[in-house]
């Protein structure tokens, strides 16, 4: 079990990059992967891509984020990758529905995101609850859903949604 109290760095300073690229091309490098509430926590008990078990011990002022590099020797490195959420996709017909859509999904607190004319709300749970919430938009034929399979949420980008349609799209991470 690795013991991590402090973070070393980012993955992505000058300093560990050619280390940690030198340790991924030997196979030594771990990932963990962590969503936005888990990067919170300072302490708990993480497994890496790998299965390597990490007892994280952090001080209160420490802040994980995306590429926090948790452990670095001359053999191995762990990362940690933030998991990012899967986004359902939602396209209104009219102006109004986009108003009512926009200002639905405000009082329901949920994290959105805009792409072009298009609606993006994080899921932080299963989409049919969110389907359901949506129920009275989709209902009026406000949002439709033509399919209940929708595209996958590989890693490859999804082709451009239909008019009115719901779907995921992978999002990669901004910063």
């Amino acid at each position: 079990m690795l013991r991590v109290t402090t973070i070393l760095g980012c993955a992505a300073d000058a300093a560990l990059a050619d280390r940690l690229h030198d340790i991924e091309h030997r196979g030594g490098l771990e990932t963990v992967r962590l969503t936005r509430s888990d990067m919170a926590r300072r302490r708990q008990q993480l497994r890496t891509d790998r299965g390597s078990t990490v007892a994280l011990m952090l001080d209160r002022d420490a802040t994980l984020q995306n590429g926090s590099v948790l452990w670095l020797d001359d053999e191995r490195a762990v990362v940690v990758l933030l998991d990012e959420p899967q986004w359902l996709v939602l396209q209104t017909r009219t102006a109004a529905d986009a108003l009512e859509l926009g200002y639905f999904a405000g009082n329901m607190h949920w994290k959105v995101k805009f792409d072009g004319e298009r609606l993006c709300i994080a899921l932080d749970g299963p989409r049919d609850t969110y389907l359901q919430r949506l129920a009275h938009l989709i209902q009026r034929g406000c949002v439709t859903v033509p399919d209940e399979a929708g595209p996958g949420a590989g890693s490859e980008p999804a082709p451009p949604a239909a008019h009115g349609t719901v779907r995921y799209i992978p999002v990669p991470h901004a910063h």
